[in-house]
């Protein structure tokens, strides 16, 4: 689906084939999930513990362009965690900073390192999220050959580095982008990542659909214990999504309340499904992104947020809210202050820190 702000900042056939070629030979020998291995694995769980509340930061941010338009400020890392969130999911549309050879540029990778440190001193997991769903899901094949090529060149510079950084592969694969054909991608760029980083915890998402049951067509290594699955959710969208301007579809809707008891069903419904497909695949899950556009109604958005949040939280998932900044806001980087009703959604005041001293401010 369209990300907040896409619509405002907005072939390789042969080559892709070649790498096609190549990575069948690496892949063949990893096979599907199995449960019985799975189940016996721990450390993917443990990071996903230890990830536990978090939030998107810098998708659309200028600091990725040298600081033009970019609110984002370094004490920002400090009050996230000080408030309750224990990871950050840094967005990076990468593509648009690789040249023809799809070098990434050496800038974008030191700034990059800027924002992994950040996190890191302020005791916030880093999870790198290459964000560029909307090349990946309009030219599957074009996308391959940058996806490749950015994460052989991540997993080289943090190699041995970092322990505590996550790697996520794509956010929110679909559209053209078939379940087989992810599956062989996403397959093929973990064997990469595992030839320096062989126990990095990696993040592969499902199919992004607005049916749950699609991530019964992921496909996982079953001899790697260092895998956790993401899912987004956003439904319904017609809720979620009233008065974005981006959306043909909900640019002028208005008025969606929800809440009712049928509302919660289908929330609880879907977590099931997912829940019951992870405990058969031996995999933790992340809610990677969820939240409602800031057109809604405040008390509606207040009662989506916490249920969504405490159901993730029932089931043992890490969760990020979309987004720090910009659209969905969780913070007003104008008034230098947190929406308040967000943020009490989110992480109840009670429940700020697991010993309860988290400042709030």
């Amino acid at each position: 689906m369209t990300r907040p702000g896409e619509a405002r900042r907005r072939t390789k056939r042969g080559a892709w084939a070649a790498l096609c070629l190549a990575a069948c030979a690496l892949t063949a020998d990893l096979p599907a999930s199995s449960p019985a291995a799975r189940a016996q694995w721990s450390a993917a769980h443990e990071t996903a513990r230890k990830m536990g509340r978090g939030v998107n930061i810098l998708g659309y941010d200028g600091i990725w362009d040298g600081g033009v338009d970019a609110p984002f400020k370094e004490d920002y890392f400090r009050r996230i965690h000080a408030t309750g969130f224990r990871h950050v999911r840094i967005n990076l549309h990468a593509f648009k900073y690789m040249d023809v050879t799809n070098r990434i540029q050496p800038l974008v990778l030191d700034r990059l390192d800027w924002v992994i440190g950040q996190a890191l001193r302020n005791d916030l997991i880093p999870v790198v999220d290459e964000h560029d769903f909307s090349d990946c899901q309009r030219l599957p094949e074009a996308c391959g050959v940058k996806l490749i090529a950015f994460w052989k060149q991540l997993s080289a510079r943090y190699a041995g580095k970092y322990p505590g950084l996550v790697f996520e592969i794509l956010n929110e694969p679909g559209g053209r982008m078939t379940p087989a054909w992810w599956n062989f991608l996403a397959a093929t760029i973990l064997n990469d990542i595992r030839v320096r980083n062989p126990t990095r915890t990696v993040i592969v998402a499902a199919i992004n659909s607005d049916d749950a049951g699609e991530v019964r067509t992921l496909e996982l290594p079953a001899n790697d214990p260092n895998v956790i699955v993401t899912v987004h959710y956003y439904k319904p969208m017609a809720f979620t999504h009233q008065g974005a301007e981006w959306s043909r579809k909900f640019a002028k809707t208005t008025g969606v309340d929800w809440g009712s008891a049928a509302d919660k069903q289908q929330v609880t419904r879907d977590f099931d499904l997912i829940a019951a497909w992870a405990a058969g695949a031996g995999c933790p899950i992340y809610l990677g992104e969820f939240g409602v556009y800031d057109r809604a109604d405040m008390d509606a958005r207040s009662r989506y947020l916490s249920f969504v949040a405490r159901e993730a939280e029932r089931r043992g998932w890490a969760w990020a809210y979309w987004q720090f900044d910009h659209d969905f806001a969780l913070f007003d980087s104008e008034r230098e202050q947190w929406v308040r009703p967000v943020l009490d959604a989110l992480i109840p005041p009670a429940s700020a820190a697991p010993d309860g001293k988290a400042s709030r401010f």
